[in-house]
């Protein structure tokens, strides 16, 4: 017999607890999540302990160039930015004029606006413009699931060896173990899972997270 979950308000007290702790208070980013919701912008944005991760995951990389594909609020970007040389660069493709004004507002007001490009479109046609550039050091994934695989793809094309994915969002509450569950974000997520353990170009785990977002999890690869 497994374990039940732990109650909602355990693991709720847990992650306050771990983002007091190890993150603390930042009034740029809660600016930026309080317009976000005020905006009426869906609350999909990375928990703080989260976006700490994004963090120190670009600077254990010695990342200087960083591709993130869904921008919302800028909550995560403003992470990925601060991380950072001062001559590096964060490109954030987003899909919506109102969201990207948003977001550079919020970028501006966090001091890291010089460090990102916004790129406006639908990602699955943005990505090929990006071709030829320099590689991409860190590429975070946090759009629709049902193009990881298409994400995936272009993230190994723009990448180096070397590179470190982050795909957001990959457990679903654990409805990715579910295979009766045909929603199409779900099977976005599994066959970015399997791409992810198949194709030779990366080597890849995954972990569930229990945090102020519920329970879910991210994918971590080398691009190779």
């Amino acid at each position: 017999m497994t374990d039940p979950l732990p109650r909602r308000d355990a693991w709720l007290a847990v992650d306050g607890y771990l983002a007091d702790e190890l993150v603390g208070h930042d009034p740029a980013l809660e600016e930026a999540v309080r317009r976000q919701n005020a905006a009426d912008l869906p609350a999909i944005e990375v928990a703080p302990v989260n976006g700490k991760l994004l963090h120190l995951l670009a600077r254990i990389a010695g990342a200087r160039r960083v591709l993130e594909i869904g921008t919302l609020g800028a909550y995560s970007t403003i992470w990925l930015a601060r991380a950072l040389p001062d001559d590096g660069r964060v490109v954030t493709i987003e899909a919506e004029p109102r969201i990207a004004a948003l977001a550079r507002e919020n970028l501006d007001r966090a001091g890291v606006g010089s460090r990102v490009e916004i790129k406006l479109g639908r990602a699955a046609e943005v990505l090929p413009t990006l071709a030829g550039e320099e590689p991409f050091d860190l590429v975070f994934i946090d759009a629709d699931k049902e193009s990881n695989t298409i994400y995936l793809d272009w993230a190994a094309r723009l990448g180096r060896p070397g590179t470190v994915v982050v795909v957001d969002n990959v457990v679903r509450s654990g409805r990715i173990a579910d295979a009766g569950d045909e929603d199409p974000q779900i099977v976005g997520v599994r066959a970015g899972l399997r791409m992810l353990g198949s194709d030779p170009r990366f080597d890849a785990t995954a972990l569930q997270t229990l945090d102020a977002k519920g329970w879910d999890g991210i994918a971590v690869a080398l691009v190779v």
